[in-house]
């Protein structure tokens, strides 16, 4: 048994008692009442789907074991309304030799004949539902095509007869208003929620159903309900039908998907009072649009402000393929962000190269100095234009929160008005009633002190002296840009309200074209960025003064007199001797050893062979002073001048060296 609404259950009684005859029916064709078993879990059910119908499952169930012998139904629509549940029934009972009765007799599913007709009648019933559905649904279109159809309204209109209008709360209209206002400002819906929770203010919604429905509630303006109201074409004055459906899934359940304006099935402009015009409301949709991180291959905007020290975010693109540049973060030493432009170009689809990858920081730094030379003959224009904006904003949200106090005053009234009415003898209802009144009290106590503290809170940040200071750094801009304490999101703001976008090249050198908003273009030409290894390279004066205090010093003396002075390597770094020699391999410098035998200085060895001595007489001669040496690296090796033919034959040297010949040496000293 079935009937597919709770209203026809109650209405077309003698439907029901048709199908409940059915029992006698089959109790006359031979089966004992006790073995007859009624059905009528579906009863106010739809037949369309098995989902959720707790009957037809147990018929399915009790046939596909092999318990039932006969199905008996009015007709085929009562046991199901698709065809695939009513197939799915049919084969069960033709594997368990179940029969069918309906009104026009009975059948074997077993019987090819019988399944055929039983199958026609079941896509005859699902034609019926259809039909019946394109007779309802098409007339509801036809009204909707005409505007006529009512339609749940968003918080923040109403309908007066038949004409919709605003609501009537003023407060209603404030909040729905500053939700605009807000999103104007911010560009973003996680900008927008954030102002209304730092200000305390609640926005409104109605129940939709249950015993309060249609209630006005007040609440924290979630993400869900801004971007409803911020995407919903009603508050720009515009009737709206068709903006979502529902599919059917696989697993029998539906998805609320949206559907796109052009698949609308009736869209009327200017139908009604609106809080904002249709082209704000264009304008709206390209910006959630744009701030979404992923759209799909054709990315279209460059997203909202990120805390990112990448200046040029969403407003970079390829001067090779025209496409999107994204940005990668390196992490050097430190912690410290490098950003790098990248155009992944073919590569997300074809497995491409990168088109280009530009190091950031150049091309930020010049593009911030373009904008500050563009900005500063309209500083003073700015300053004005921001004082009025901070003035009408607060002042909004001042409306706003004094219109919550004369609800929670009203509230209060409202509350003493019923318990004044009420009978005080009774004290059921009076000890109720006064607990709602001091509960509607303390509510106004606390929206009146959060009001005063509000209030206090913004107009401490404007006042004469404060007015005065921002004045003074709106004027001078470069000030404001420079400032370690403005965030680089407000930079990327500052720099998108001139600039459109800017299109990078790296060739020999990198070129950005700049693209003001208003079409005025100019280009900044870089040198090409230096590789990681050329940004760690020693600086070429330093290698300068390595190359002249080898003349005179061995490694581990150069390092300290460079040190001395002050000077580091290419990475910020002390020099020692293995960083000296480093240079001195990378850069091809020779040594104080191979200098001192260029200019014809010999070693132990050498002089040995040459005068036929061995080396310790040669040590003991240079601590005589007969011969001149020096130590030529930090391992104390020697070297020697050759001695003249009359010095070679002279024995008559003192034996003690004087002092002003002897060259003594430390680990870290000077010869």
């Amino acid at each position: 048994m079935r009937q597919s609404t709770v209203r026809q259950v109650l209405e077309n009684t003698e439907s029901t008692q048709r199908q409940y005859a059915l029992r006698q029916r089959a109790v006359a064709l031979g089966w004992p009442p006790d073995r007859v078993i009624v059905i009528d879990a579906d009863l106010g059910q739809s037949g369309a789907s098995a989902v959720d119908r707790a009957g037809f499952q147990q018929l399915v169930a009790e046939v596909g074991m092999g318990r039932a012998g006969i199905v008996l139904g009015l007709e085929v629509s009562r046991l199901a309304r698709n065809s695939t549940d009513w197939h799915r029934l049919l084969e069960l009972c033709a594997l368990t030799d179940t029969l069918i009765l309906d009104e026009d007799g009975i059948y074997d599913p077993a019987c090819f004949n019988d399944r055929l007709l039983l199958g026609l009648k079941g896509t005859m019933s699902e034609a019926e539902l259809h039909v019946l559905r394109a007779r309802l649904r098409g007339g509801l279109l036809n009204k909707a095509r005409r505007g006529e159809l009512r339609c749940r309204l968003p918080v923040g209109l109403v309908y007066d007869g038949a004409r919709v209008v605003l609501d009537p709360d003023i407060q209603v209209q404030d909040s729905v208003r500053l939700l605009f206002q807000t999103f104007a400002r911010t560009g973003a819906a996680h900008a927008t929620i954030k102002y209304f929770r730092l200000q305390g203010l609640l926005f409104p919604t109605r129940v939709a159903a249950g015993a309060r429905q249609g209630e006005l509630v007040w609440g924290p303006l979630s993400l869900g309900r801004a971007a409803n109201a911020l995407h919903n074409p009603w508050y720009a004055g515009a009737y709206a039908f068709g903006r979502s459906r529902w599919r059917k899934q696989p697993d029998g359940r539906t998805r609320h998907e949206r559907v796109p304006p052009s698949e609308w099935h009736a869209l009327i402009r200017d139908a009604h009072p609106g809080y904002i015009a249709w082209e704000e409301h264009a304008r709206i949709a390209h910006c959630l649009q744009a701030a979404a991180q992923s759209v799909g291959v054709a990315r279209v905007g460059q997203g909202p402000p990120r805390e990112g020290p990448a200046l040029l975010q969403g407003h970079a693109v390829c001067g090779l393929c025209g496409s999107r540049m994204h940005i990668h973060y390196a992490t050097r030493r430190g912690g410290v962000l490098i950003p790098h432009y990248v155009c992944a170009g073919r590569g997300r689809l074809f497995g491409d190269p990168l088109c280009q990858s530009i190091l950031g920081t150049g091309i930020d730094a010049a593009v911030a100095t373009l904008l500050i030379d563009a900005v500063t003959p309209m500083a003073l224009e700015l300053t004005l234009a921001v004082q009025q904006e901070i003035t009408a904003r607060l002042d909004a949200a001042d409306r706003l929160r004094h219109r919550q106090v004369e609800r929670a005053h009203y509230e209060a009234d409202r509350a003493g008005y019923r318990y004044r009415q009420g009978d005080p003898a009774n004290r059921l209802v009076a000890d109720t009633l006064e607990a709602e009144w001091n509960a509607r009290l303390r509510a106004r106590a606390d929206a009146e002190e959060e009001y005063q503290r509000q209030r206090t809170a913004d107009r401490l940040p404007v006042d004469a002296h404060e007015r005065g200071r921002l004045l003074a750094l709106a004027t001078d801009f470069p000030a404001v840009w420079s400032d370690p304490h403005t965030p680089q999101r407000e930079r990327k703001r500052m720099l998108a309200l001139l600039i459109e976008d800017v299109t990078l090249i790296k060739q020999r050198e990198s070129t950005a074209a700049v693209r003001f908003r208003g079409g005025a273009t100019t280009t900044v030409t870089l040198p090409r960025p230096l590789t990681a290894q050329q940004m760690r390279a020693t600086h070429a004066d330093v290698r300068a003064q390595i190359d002249a205090l080898l003349d005179e010093y061995t490694d581990a003396q150069v390092a300290h007199v460079l040190n001395e002075r002050g000077v580091r390597t290419g990475a910020g770094e002390a020099f020692d001797p293995a960083r000296v020699q480093w240079v001195r391999f990378s850069t091809k410098l020779k040594s104080l050893k191979a200098r001192l035998l260029d200019a014809g200085m010999l070693t132990s060895k050498q002089l040995a062979a040459q005068l036929g001595m061995s080396r310790t007489t040669i040590g003991k001669r240079r601590a005589h002073g007969r011969l001149v040496g020096r130590i030529c690296n930090d391992l104390g090796e020697w070297l020697y001048w050759p001695p003249s033919r009359h010095a070679a034959d002279d024995m008559t040297l003192p034996t003690t060296p004087p002092r002003d010949r002897t060259v003594t040496s430390t680990a870290g000293g000077a010869v």
